[in-house]
């Protein structure tokens, strides 16, 4: 119960407003462009039982693990903890979600009071490992995939371990590169401990642990009310990911969604187990994914708490893909995530028909690039390549944007050239890769390069070339994704979905993104739409016939006579 309504809504914003600042802090202040442009990290606030109470607008899919985290923290040290204490971990069997993924867990003091604990998560570009970025499908053991910490204390009550400092960064292939990001952190962290110091003093030790108890009470409150306005009912839904890139597939995500006045439950029992390539994910990863999803269906003004998760439960399989068994890899689990916010989009389709999207790219293309110069000294890109968005009910999908479950930008350009080691010669969208529809899916991306290094692995994580996109209400799907070595020559190659290779200088490569999903049937699209489309580039004149039964003539004007007689055509054949 909220006793104090202005009191709380000062407070709930000025909470939220503080891990956002810890964001920024990461933002300004991290050295890799895979932080700092990409922002690929997040950013998160806990009280003293480890409950998140507030977390940055960063990326969704890090922050339902920051629970697990904590426990594994708060079990570790317990009455341990100290004032001036760091403790690292990215351990997925000790509460971490792969080891690129570092958590820096600050406690925060006023005085002899613990008032709970300042989160950050950071995907380090490297992390050691038998290739380069740490995340390659093709590891078969988290033995190969890098440095692996267990829940540790960097800093003890103020004092640096360098010793355990030096021996991760020996590790790795960037060293004062992932020292200057682990900084980051801790400067992020070091913003929220103030913060919330400043909040203790304002409202009171015993005050702030109450505002945080109604914080929590009040998404909960806010998710049931939501979810008690829909039908319910048990729906089920079934995605794929197209192999396991060592030969396997396909891969079925399987979710059984229950609605009911307790709540919410996700079963996933029929998912694929878990494989031996590094898409396994943890149990905390696979709920953080389903959490997005709710949370992105729902409405984006209930704050994602420990509070937000009560409602929910869960069955996931032991020794599945979706909770792997140590020592299973789990480089690659990304995305398995946003495969379950595919599926579990997909179950709620039919409760929420004027809220949920066609499906997406599939999340963003992992591509990282690594070079070793001649004396040794090793260089990692990382481009993670996003997409587009699947039609909504009610307006075309979103062109050039992160999936739901990441909210990361798409690395610049002139950041990817500056090491010298790269050209990039194209970047835009495809026509005709939006799944066709009353709405239009969002269109593919792509990245043309040419590398410039002498030689460099390049490691891809991609997918959604056999299982495309889905559509809805009768929407076509989007267009699948590509991997092309030397597009256009002579020598043009194109590469699975999830390979491992070795490029020379010269060679060049593409990469697509898949398109998304339509929404509605295509012959209910505004004809003046696809026209626009066609003088936009983003459907050709040839699609328009084929897609929508609209004729666009050479002038772009539309042909009203041959559109009527085609669309008649095409609908008569659909009824067989």
């Amino acid at each position: 119960m909220i006793r104090d309504a202005v009191t709380f809504e000062v407070f709930r914003n000025a909470v939220t407003g503080l891990a956002d600042e810890m964001a920024i802090t990461i933002v300004r202040t991290a050295h890799s462009e895979l932080v700092a442009s990409s922002m690929d990290f997040s950013a998160a606030l806990c009280d003293a039982h480890g409950r998140v109470i507030a977390q940055a607008n960063t990326l969704p899919v890090h922050l339902g693990s920051v629970p697990d985290a904590m426990e594994a923290i708060l079990d570790e040290f317990g009455t341990a903890i100290r004032p001036g204490d760091i403790y690292l971990l990215n351990d997925p069997s000790r509460g971490g979600m792969h080891l690129p993924d570092i958590f820096a867990v600050s406690p925060v003091f006023a005085g002899e009071d613990l008032l709970g604990f300042a989160v950050t998560v950071v995907n380090h570009t490297d992390v050691g490992g038998w290739a380069a970025g740490s995340m390659a499908v093709q590891s078969t053991s988290i033995f190969a995939e890098g440095v692996q910490i267990p829940p540790s204390r960097l800093i003890d009550a103020g004092v640096l371990n360098e010793t355990f400092l030096q021996l991760i960064l020996r590790n790795v292939r960037e060293p004062e590169l992932l020292r200057g990001d682990l900084e980051s952190q801790l400067a992020a962290c070091h913003t929220g401990a103030e913060g919330m110091r400043a909040l203790a003093a304002r409202h009171g030790v015993e005050r702030l642990a109450s505002l945080n108890d109604e914080l929590l009470d009040y998404s909960e409150t806010l998710l049931r009310t939501a979810l008690a306005e829909a039908v319910h009912g048990t729906y089920e839904f079934t995605d794929h990911i197209d192999d396991d890139g060592l030969g396997f597939g396909p891969i079925p995500i399987r979710v059984r969604v229950t609605l009911s006045d307790s709540g919410i439950e996700l079963d996933f029992t029929g998912s694929a187990p878990q494989v031996d390539s590094a898409l396994n994910a943890t149990s905390s990863f696979t709920r953080s994914a389903a959490y997005a999803a709710v949370q992105g269906i729902l409405a984006s003004d209930i704050p994602a708490n420990s509070g937000f998760y009560r409602p929910f439960s869960f069955v996931i399989p032991e020794a599945s893909i979706l909770n792997g068994r140590r020592p299973s890899a789990r480089g690659a689990r990304g995305l398995v995530g946003f495969r379950i916010i595919d599926a579990v989009l997909g179950a709620l389709a039919p409760v929420f028909p004027d809220r949920v999207p066609a499906a997406g790219e599939g999340g963003p293309n992992g591509i990282a690039i690594g070079i070793v110069a001649a004396d040794g000294s090793s260089t990692v890109l990382w481009d993670p390549l996003a997409g587009a968005w699947g039609a909504r009910p009610d307006r075309d999908g979103i062109d050039g944007i992160s999936s739901l479950g990441a909210n990361l930008t798409n690395t610049p350009v002139e950041e990817l050239e500056r090491s010298g080691h790269l050209r990039i010669d194209g970047y835009g969208y495809l026509p005709d890769s939006g799944g066709a529809g009353r709405w239009r899916g969002g269109m593919a991306t792509f990245r043309d390069m040419t590398l410039l290094a002498p030689e460099a692995t390049v490691q891809i994580r991609s997918d959604r070339r056999k299982f495309l996109p889905y559509g809805l209400e009768g929407g076509g799907p989007g267009a699948p994704s590509l991997n092309v070595l030397d597009p256009g020559g002579p020598e043009e190659r194109l590469l699975e979905s999830k390979p491992h290779f070795t490029m020379t200088a010269g060679t060049r490569h593409r990469h697509v993104t898949a398109g998304g999903g339509g929404h509605g049937s295509p012959l209910e699209r505004d004809p003046e739409r696809v026209r626009e489309d066609v003088l936009d580039g983003k459907v050709t004149r040839t699609g328009a016939e084929r897609d929508y039964g609209v004729v666009i003539t050479e002038d772009g004007v539309i042909d009203a006579n041959a559109t009527a007689t085609l669309r008649g055509q095409v609908s008569t054949a659909a009824r067989g």
